[in-house]
């Protein structure tokens, strides 16, 4: 495998997945959340497809509070995300979801919340699609949640960790695109000996 460049957007990418391609772009790195207009849509990810551009996703509340993450509301996140990805998006099986662990320091909340997601997961009938849970957060919570297989893919918050993982992230860019416009956006690598859980649509 080869080192990838992608990026992480909260609005929707559609007109620009052309742009981003000739600058290199890979992979995009879009929602699934209950804020409208912030999700990933079937018609974006088939631009995105279309374009070249692989896709990965992530369930992300911001600005939540440390009690935000109880195993209860892993179940009913992992839930909702699950079906997002079955019913809107058909994303493929064997792909993977990633869930924002809390910035604080300490892991006990989110085992609770991880577990919580790979309940809703398990819940998946014999004939419906199974998704990896992936865990997007600092070092200590990664390396919690994969030793504890609540997760298979990690995605480290920040590059100065200096760890390998299957995704990292880096520092914000701004990329023109058309008619003279700029897209402020993360950006993301992956490991080129860790697979990320990204994926295209039909």
């Amino acid at each position: 495998m080869t080192v990838l460049t992608g990026v992480k957007a909260p609005f929707e990418l559609t007109q620009y997945a052309i742009a981003i391609k000739q600058q290199g772009i890979d992979f995009a790195i879009r929602h699934y959340t209950h804020q409208a207009g912030k999700s990933l849509s079937l018609a974006e990810a088939r631009a995105l497809t279309e374009a070249g551009i692989q896709i990965g996703v992530v369930w992300e509340t911001p600005d939540v509070h440390p009690s935000y993450f109880s195993r209860a509301q892993g179940c009913a996140d992992g839930a909702a995300a699950y079906l997002m990805a079955q019913a809107m998006i058909a994303q493929p099986s064997g792909s993977a979801i990633y869930f924002a662990a809390p910035e604080a320091s300490g892991c006990d909340a989110a085992t609770r919340y991880f577990e919580g997601v790979n309940q809703a997961f398990g819940a998946a009938g014999p004939a419906e699609r199974k998704y990896q849970v992936g865990v997007y957060g600092a070092a200590i919570c990664c390396d919690t949640m994969m030793a504890r297989g609540l997760a298979t893919v990690a995605w480290l918050a920040d590059a100065h960790a200096g760890a390998d993982y299957n995704l990292t992230q880096l520092q914000a860019a701004s990329l023109p695109v058309d008619d003279g416009q700029r897209i402020n956006v993360g950006m993301v690598r992956n490991s080129p000996d860790r697979p990320a859980g990204l994926f295209r649509v039909l």
